[in-house]
């Protein structure tokens, strides 16, 4: 007798055939001991990937393969105390799209009362109490688990902590996990990631068997995950410590993710397999990715560019191309912006390394116009993430200088060390409202001054020093023998940063010389001993000076030169001036001070100055400060990769402009003698008088 058997029917026979093989070799690792750890690298991947390409019956089934790793399963107790470092509890979030799709997703399965009341249940115990009442389902089992998880979130830590520890100890944890793992390989793919997620979460530990259980019912069916599903895995396994079975996953999800790559038509389904690649990406990859998205540039919208340039942080990944594209978007779109995107933009350019004057610019103003929409909480967030980024936002501190001037008061003393930070760091001239400004914040740290540590009191002080303003309560506090025992008390005695704060005081007081009601110094015993960390000299800039001043007899050149055992010059420049030259030759006497001028060449990182312009940070500019009162002229010389000009070239334009009034036409058409006899006319003249 002749039996027809249909292509369909067939296919779903070596299905059910594959499933029941792989489910029983799965049963049997997790309830037996393995001698042996077996792991897949991404090269085997790969090989295994192709091999199984080539054995399949249809086309539709080319991108069907099942990774999976026979990792040693160690036997701990479901209900153990101890932690894993890895299995922490985090509050990791996923993001805001797949939070609103499960929750969706939650409410359409309402098959039973149990989920009425399952929603009502407000902690983990709740949800076990629950549990012991009404027998949970395999498919219910993740609800439980959601549920648990979403309870602790919303909790304060030490009541979160309190919670978890009674969750371990409750009867009905070790049943629940029990019927999880029974149930593991009845649930759909969404559920499995979601229960792998929570229980990661929840503190279950990495190495349990649920755990690893749930590990290779993942490997079983990853291909099988929709974008979702990746997502959430891709969630779980951020939080989890390198294991074989964990090390398999990522290499199998790198491998589905390029292979479903060229298929991706949807902005929001790219954007999640890039999140699930996470940071370590190869570059190959990312680039593939990077492509991809700047084919689809045109469908996004303006979710998609918040989206994409906070989904390159979280990849690492920085793309110029793409970054200029979801910037420029961003710009043309800030009007109606909410806090949390602005702020995470700016986060993820921070994370990125990006820096794009006119989008920071833009956000200034946009803050700063609608000043009154925003809480004082997210003003001085936006202040700190731009102090972070480098960047003066001009609009923006402007308009809060006149929100603390009209009501200091409203401060909390965090608020204080916050703004004192960013307004000293980033040197911002408030001009006419400077003193006001300074005198507000004074006047709200005197009611803080009691309650202050002694570092949370240095800090001020160091900040108002930045700023050259010197009230006295908070500085005589600090210089009280009962506030500076406090400081000898720790081990060390003070930090690398407290004892560079100090010194910077001492210097401030010392150089300043500001008026107080009565003279107050630094005992010598405190600041120690500020030597400066000496570096080598800069060939370049030595080369370029050298070159500049030629051989000039009366003009010397000292290099890497310590001022007040403090502060390192680049390079010392003693030349002498034109008016005592010509007094010295006519019989008159000068001192070496009166009658030369001493230019001090700083070379500086980009880092020193704010971004997108000239202006010197807070530790920079009282450097400077302090190099004029002791009679230097600074010339500030930028170090960078980025620059067209050489070292030599960009001294040479400021010392030309900045000191001997050398205009910028002229110095397009000047020649090497022509700059010469600006620098040193008094030898030009020398060489027309003749002998």
């Amino acid at each position: 007798m002749s039996v027809w058997v249909t292509v369909g029917a067939m296919k779903r026979v070596l299905s059910y055939c594959s499933r029941r093989s792989l489910w029983q070799q799965r049963s049997f690792l997790v309830t037996s001991s393995v001698k042996e750890d077996i792991s897949y690298s991404s090269q085997q991947l790969a090989h295994i990937w192709s091999t199984r390409q080539q054995t399949c019956l249809d086309k539709s089934l080319v991108s069907s393969v099942r990774f999976y790793s026979q990792g040693r399963i160690h036997s701990d107790d479901l209900d153990d105390k101890e932690q894993h470092p890895s299995s922490s509890l985090s509050q990791s979030s996923l993001p805001a799209e797949i939070q609103s799709d499960e929750k969706a997703s939650r409410q359409t399965r309402r098959w039973s009362p149990f989920i009425d009341h399952l929603e009502s249940c407000a902690s983990p115990s709740d949800v076990l109490d629950l549990t012991c009442q009404y027998a949970p389902t395999f498919r219910q089992v993740s609800n439980c688990l959601t549920q648990m998880w979403s309870t602790t979130k919303k909790m304060a830590e030490e009541q979160r902590r309190y919670e978890l520890q009674l969750m371990s100890e409750h009867p009905a944890f070790d049943k629940l996990l029990q019927l999880a793992m029974k149930g593991a390989g009845h649930m759909s793919n969404e559920d499995v990631a979601f229960s792998l997620l929570c229980m990661v979460n929840l503190g279950v530990p990495q190495h349990s068997r649920v755990v690893q259980t749930f590990l290779r019912a993942c490997q079983e069916n990853l291909n099988d995950f929709d974008e979702k599903a990746l997502s959430v895995l891709a969630s779980g396994l951020e939080h989890m410590e390198n294991c074989p079975n964990v090390l398999a996953l990522k290499d199998g999800m790198r491998l589905v993710v390029e292979a479903r790559l060229p298929r991706i038509k949807n902005v929001k389904a790219l954007q999640t397999m890039m999140r699930i690649m996470g940071k370590n990406v190869p570059l190959d990859l990312k680039q593939k990715l990077e492509r991809k998205a700047l084919s689809m540039k045109d469908q996004f919208s303006l979710p998609n560019t918040h989206y994409m340039i906070s989904t390159m942080a979280v990849m690492d990944f920085y793309s110029k191309p793409l970054l200029e594209v979801c910037s420029k978007t961003f710009q043309e779109n800030l009007h109606g912006t909410p806090f949390n995107k602005l702020y995470v933009v700016l986060q993820s350019c921070r994370q990125l390394h990006y820096r794009d004057i006119d989008l920071f610019t833009g956000i200034s103003d946009y803050v700063a116009s609608t000043i009154d929409i925003w809480t004082k909480k997210q003003v001085i967030l936006f202040l700190s993430v731009f102090e972070n980024l480098t960047f003066c936002p001009a609009a923006l501190m402007e308009a809060y200088a006149e929100k603390v001037i009209t009501s200091p008061d409203a401060l909390t003393l965090q608020d204080l060390l916050c703004v004192l930070k960013v307004y000293s760091n980033l040197n911002y001239d408030l001009q006419h409202q400077r003193q006001q400004f300074l005198d507000s914040l004074s006047t709200a740290l005197d009611s803080y001054l009691p309650k202050m540590s002694g570092f949370e009191l240095l800090k001020v002080v160091y900040h108002m020093c930045l700023l050259g303003h010197f009230p006295s309560a908070p500085l005589e506090l600090l210089l009280q023998s009962s506030t500076l025992e406090k400081f000898n008390t720790t081990v060390p005695r003070f930090l690398p940063n407290q004892e560079k704060m100090f010194q910077t005081v001492n210097l401030c007081l010392r150089l300043e010389c500001p008026l107080l009601p009565q003279p107050l110094t630094l005992p010598p015993s405190v600041p120690g001993d500020p030597v400066p960390s000496r570096s080598s000299v800069n060939l370049n800039l030595s080369e370029g000076l050298r070159r500049v001043l030629g051989d000039q007899a009366d003009t010397t050149l000292q290099e890497m030169v310590t001022v007040e055992n403090f502060y390192l010059i680049d390079a010392v420049i003693t030349k002498p001036l034109q008016n005592q030259t010509s007094a010295t030759s006519a019989g008159g006497e000068c001192s070496p001070a009166e009658s030369s001028q001493r230019i001090a060449v700083l070379c500086e990182p980009h880092s020193g100055f704010c971004y997108g312009t000239s202006t010197p940070r807070g530790p920079l500019a009282v450097k400077i400060r302090h190099l004029k009162i002791l009679g230097y002229d600074p010339v500030l010389v930028r170090l960078g990769h980025d620059h067209s000009l050489s070292l030599a070239e960009q001294l040479l334009i400021l010392i030309l402009i900045l000191f001997f009034q050398v205009t910028e036409q002229e110095l397009q058409s000047a020649s090497e003698e022509f700059l010469r006899e600006r620098v040193f006319p008094e030898h030009q003249q020398a060489e027309q008088l003749g002998p």
